[in-house]
């Protein structure tokens, strides 16, 4: 019995070892930010993609853990035979070899498979950031044309990716990252159709890019009406960057948001007044200035 625990001395250490390197580097963090303040004294507003980076960083924080696991668990098993064999002071037998290795490559290759999953949903989410960030950056050209952009406006339960006010009315606008297939095949392989119903890509449909432009749109317009206290039409549109759009309809804004001055322009003519333009951009942005500054602490201002 005694031998036995002996046997998970490594184990143990490598906890104490994980815990120690963790408590020390809190300690050393905390130590440097002792007596400083961050000299702004509000919050930040929202970047493209403010809500995927924290899933982003999640992701690499977890596949990194795993990546860890695959040089412990080696480590862990081959230290427990040798532990063995030098109390027992005989070579381990061949049943304890033969199980031994199977234990450890069944965890590496468990380890694996989970590192392969967690690596490919974090690809999807990086690819999603990279086409909000771009198409935030092409919008935000709109504020030379009187607009104000806003983005990753928190609703309930989801994000509206960005939101554009402006003298041609209020846009909420969605972005959707869909890779494009690697084989060569012309003009057609970066061509997406819309037909009022479909997004037809090369090789595949969706129609749920479309609905939630809509539903974002109305809830935004609900939304405005009860912050404004008067009815604000929102328009749907939906970002694709990097695709080539053939639009057959037009009930809902389809772009691939390059050239997106269009969004600041009226086409019928009519201009919403600047002191509404101001009224629905100070409610939004409310909404919007959430972000902690998170370099040093926040000073808290003392109640009078």
């Amino acid at each position: 019995m005694k031998f036995y625990w002996i046997q998970f001395v490594p184990l143990v250490l490598v906890g104490v070892f994980i815990l120690l390197s963790v408590v020390v580097l809190t300690y050393a963090t905390k130590r440097m930010m002792r007596g400083r303040w961050n000299p702004l004294t509000s919050d930040l507003l929202r970047n493209p993609g403010e809500s995927l980076r924290p899933q982003v960083d999640d992701f690499t924080f977890d596949i990194l853990g795993l990546g860890f696991g695959l040089f412990v668990v080696p480590f862990i098993v081959y230290t427990q035979v040798v532990t063995a064999s030098y109390l027992t002071k005989k070579p381990p037998s061949l049943f304890l070899l033969i199980f031994t290795i199977v234990i450890g490559l069944a965890g590496v290759s468990y380890l694996a498979v989970q590192i392969i999953k967690l690596m490919g949903k974090r690809n999807k989410l990086r690819l999603g950031l990279d086409c909000e960030m771009a198409v935030g950056q092409e919008l935000n050209q709109l504020m030379l044309h009187g607009c104000r952009v806003y983005h990753d406006f928190p609703a309930e339960n989801f994000n509206i990716d960005h939101v554009v006010i402006g003298p041609a009315g209020v846009y909420a606008v969605e972005t959707k990252g869909r890779a494009k297939p690697d084989k060569v095949l012309g003009a057609d392989g970066v061509r997406v159709v819309y037909d009022g119903k479909s997004l037809h890509f090369p090789g595949w449909s969706e129609t749920e890019p479309i609905a939630q432009a809509k539903r974002q749109a109305q809830w935004l317009a609900n939304w405005l009406k009860s912050a404004v206290g008067q009815p604000i039409v929102v328009k749907p549109a939906l970002a694709l960057p990097g695709w080539y759009i053939d639009r057959k309809e037009r009930d809902v804004v389809v772009f691939n948001s390059k050239n997106s001055s269009f969004l600041a322009k009226s086409l019928d003519g009519t201009v919403m007044p600047a002191n509404l333009i101001q009224a629905i951009a100070h409610q939004v942005e409310q909404r919007c200035r959430t972000v902690e500054p998170f370099s040093y602490r926040k000073k808290k201002m003392k109640k009078e």
